[in-house]
């Protein structure tokens, strides 16, 4: 590992508006940058204009300010580029995130001295077909879940891997998740917890019906193939993403993604045990600050 890096010279500052104080840090940090000689590049992660600068690789480093939710984001717009993220914590659990709300102004001191890590998590590729023919993709940075809709009843998942059939899950859903992911839906599910440093993809059903009721863990080659067998609504959701209603024989492939999502750490390589019991003893308790 890696720990002195070039100082960037460039950094996208990205910001959820709707979390408290996320547009005054923002400004404050792009005040701090440009005081250090440093381009800073402000707006939301759905800016156009922060965007195209990613994408373009004008940006050095991106910072985001929000929750996980934002850290996903952030992941799905950097990651094709390469550029590293650096979550900055403003909402509740922050599993993916690395500083606090009141630590941005040093970690900004150590970023432009270099003093940082990579860290690359692995991420997914899914794709929905229809009778044969691929509807749309995503890269997925947590997990990839098919399941039921409203209708409180059980689906029937068929599953390949690597086009052996392996079972038939009758469940509320089954959640492909990365090891990133393993900390997210699927731990709620009941699976295991896998270091980020893996490159797995993991398989976890929802409240299984005489169905396999233990995780699956899969190598990071092989290809998943979920077909929908049901005759009432199904849905499929992408980390976290609005569902989108599906139908029976629709097909949802699961692969290892070609690029990783890179993001900046400032802790010990060790950080991701003791961040873990931390942030589950937070979140745990109702009194945690939200």
């Amino acid at each position: 590992m890696d720990t002195k890096n070039m100082p960037p010279r460039t950094i996208g500052i990205g910001a959820y508006p709707k979390m408290p104080d996320a547009t005054d840090i923002a400004e404050a940090m792009a005040a701090s940058l440009e005081r250090r000689g440093v381009r800073p590049i402000r707006g939301s992660l759905n800016d156009s204009g922060l965007r195209r600068s990613i994408e373009a690789g004008e940006v050095d480093m991106l910072v985001a300010l929000g929750g996980d939710g934002t850290m996903l984001r952030a992941g799905h717009l950097a990651a094709p580029a390469q550029v590293p993220v650096l979550g900055v914590n403003l909402g509740r659990v922050g599993f993916l995130i690395e500083v606090e709300r009141d630590g941005w102004p040093v970690a900004i001191d150590r970023v432009l001295a270099g003093d940082y890590w990579i860290e690359p998590r692995m991420m997914l590729r899914a794709s929905l077909s229809r009778a044969g023919k691929q509807l749309t993709g995503w890269d997925v940075l947590n997990e990839v879940v098919v399941g039921r809709g409203k209708t409180v009843r059980l689906v029937r998942l068929e599953v390949e891997i690597d086009g052996a059939f392996l079972t038939t899950y009758a469940a509320d859903a089954l959640i492909a998740a990365t090891p990133t992911g393993s900390t997210a839906y699927a731990l709620a599910a009941g699976g295991p917890i896998l270091p980020p440093e893996l490159r797995n993809i993991l398989i976890v059903a929802v409240a299984p019906h005489f169905s396999i009721d233990r995780a699956v863990v899969l190598h990071e080659g092989s290809t998943i193939r979920i077909t929908v067998r049901t005759d009432h609504q199904a849905t499929l959701s992408v980390d976290g993403q609005s569902p989108m209603d599906i139908q029976d024989g629709d097909a949802v492939e699961v692969s290892a993604a070609e690029h990783s999502a890179l993001f900046v750490r400032l802790q010990d390589p060790g950080y991701f045990y003791h961040n873990l019991t931390r942030r589950m003893s937070q979140n745990a308790n109702p009194g945690a600050e939200r």
